[in-house]
């Protein structure tokens, strides 16, 4: 994959759910999200690392999930380069 892919699954005013599939991508060096919702995150498929602006960075495989709150600031540090990592992320 060339960028990451992103494909919203079902949503509504309130709640977005979308599948990401990445490859090797990561978050800008400069760029963090900053979002109005909750976000919940699994791995289905793959592993990840999620840095937040407070240094702190969270290694994700297979299985695990993550509560996100509005206005943590985050980004994708670090995506398997040799194997797809599947998200399901919700948006709430």
């Amino acid at each position: 994959l060339e960028q990451e892919v992103f494909e919203q699954l079902a949503g509504n005013a309130c709640v977005t759910i979308e599948r990401i599939l990445s490859k090797g991508q990561k978050s800008p060096p400069s760029g963090w999200y900053d979002q109005e919702k909750n976000e919940w995150v699994l791995v289905l498929k793959g592993k990840a690392v999620l840095a937040f602006e407070n240094q702190e960075s969270i290694n994700l495989n297979e299985g695990d999930f993550i509560n996100i709150p509005p206005h943590k600031k985050h980004k994708v540090e670090w995506t398997d380069p040799d194997s797809e990592t599947i998200w399901l992320a919700v948006h709430y």
